[in-house]
C-alpha cells in the first residue's frame, strides 16, 4: 500500500524575519486597543519552532515576555488558541493532560484523546515536557487520578513502549487476534489485560493487520467486539487505539466532527485537534472531512464559530 503523502497546512513562513513579526506584535498590543487581526495573521503563518524565535526575539527586543503579553491583551477562546500556538507541541499536550486533572472529577475522555493517537517520541516528549516544566510527573499524576483496568491503561500508555518494527509479521497477527477473540468473545467476562497486552505493544501497522485477521476469526469487526465486551472509558481508548492505527486521517477528521457537532461546540478538542495536526497532515484531514461528511471543514467551523476564534480556526486550516 502507497504511503500517504502528507499535507500540513502551517509549514515554515518562507519570508522569516522574526525581528519584524516581533515589532508587528509588539505595535499590535502597544497602546488603546488590540490589534487581533495583525496578532492571528502573523502567528498562525510561522510554524512552531519559528513562533519561538519569536518569542525570544520579542523578549530581546523589549525586555517584555510574549506570553504574558499576549495573555494581558486577548480573552476567551482566541486567548486559549493563541496561547496554544505558542507552546511547543509537547509543552502544549502536557499542558491539556494536566487540566483534563485539575480540580474536582477528571476529564478521562480527554486524556484518553491525546495519549491513544501519540507514538513513542511523542510520549516521551510529553513527559520530559511535563516534568520540565514543573508540572509534576506525568505518570504519578496519572495513577492518582484513576483506578482499575483504566490505570493499568494509562500507565502502560505512558510508557512509550509501542513496538516500532516496520515490517508486518502475519503469522504473530493471527495468533495475536486468536488471543483477543479467546480473551473477548469466547471467555464469560473479558479478560481486558490480554487486550492491554496486544493493542499497547503491537507497532501500529501490525494492529491493522491484526484487526483484519480478528475479523476472519469472529466474522465481526475488533471494533464491535470491543463495543460489546467494554464500556465507558476503557471502550473509548480501545477503539481510539484501534481507529489511529486504521487512519490516523480518518481517526482525526471524526473527532473535530465530533467537535462540531451535538448539542453545543467543543471548543477545546477542536483547536487542541487544528493546532497539533497543524504541521502534520490537517491539509489531509480537511479533504477527507469534506469526503466524509459532505461539507467543508470550512463551512462546520463558519456554521459553529464566531468572531476572532472562527478566524484563527480557519486560517489554521488556510482558509
Amino acid at each position: 500500500m502507497a504511503s500517504l503523502q502528507l499535507k500540513p497546512c502551517v509549514r515554515d513562513y518562507p519570508d522569516f524575519d522574526k525581528d519584524r513579526d516581533a515589532v508587528i506584535l509588539r505595535k499590535a498590543m502597544k497602546g488603546m486597543g488590540t490589534d487581533e487581526t495583525a496578532i492571528i495573521e502573523t502567528l498562525v503563518h510561522r510554524s512552531n519552532n519559528q513562533r519561538q524565535a519569536i518569542r525570544q526575539q520579542y523578549k530581546t527586543a523589549y525586555g517584555r515576555d510574549l506570553m504574558d503579553d499576549l495573555k494581558k491583551e486577548l480573552g476567551g477562546n482566541l486567548e486559549k488558541a493563541v496561547l496554544g500556538l505558542m507552546e511547543q507541541f509537547p509543552l502544549y499536550d502536557a499542558k491539556c493532560l494536566k487540566k483534563a486533572m485539575k480540580g474536582l472529577g477528571t476529564d478521562e475522555s480527554t486524556l484518553l484523546e491525546i495519549l491513544c493517537a501519540r507514538n513513542n517520541a511523542q510520549i516521551k516528549a510529553i513527559k520530559m515536557a511535563y516534568k520540565a516544566a514543573g508540572i509534576g510527573d506525568l505518570e504519578d499524576d496519572l495513577q492518582g487520578e484513576v483506578s482499575g483496568d483504566l490505570k493499568c491503561l494509562l500507565t502502560g500508555l505512558v510508557q512509550g513502549g509501542r513496538s516500532d518494527e516496520d515490517e508486518i509479521d502475519e503469522d504473530k497477527a493471527q495468533a495475536d487476534a486468536q488471543a483477543l477473540f479467546e480473551a473477548g468473545e469466547q471467555t464469560f467476562g473479558t479478560d481486558e489485560s490480554e487486550f492491554q497486552r496486544v493493542l499497547l505493544t503491537r507497532s501500529w501497522r501490525q494492529i491493522r493487520c491484526i484487526a483484519d485477521k480478528y475479523e476472519q476469526i469472529a466474522e465481526k469487526s475488533i471494533e464491535d467486539s470491543i463495543k460489546s465486551e467494554m464500556g465507558g472509558s476503557l471502550e473509548q481508548a480501545y477503539l481510539t487505539i484501534v481507529a489511529y492505527a486504521r487512519s490516523p486521517v480518518q481517526h482525526f477528521a471524526k473527532v473535530i466532527n465530533s467537535a462540531l457537532k451535538g448539542a453545543g461546540t467543543n471548543e477545546a478538542r477542536l483547536m487542541r485537534t487544528l493546532i497539533t495536526r497543524s504541521e502534520i497532515d490537517l491539509g489531509n484531514i480537511k479533504d477527507l472531512y469534506e469526503e466524509m461528511f459532505g461539507v467543508s471543514l470550512a463551512d462546520d467551523i463558519r456554521g459553529d464559530l464566531r468572531g476572532d476564534f472562527e478566524k484563527i480556526m480557519l486560517q489554521l486550516i488556510g482558509e
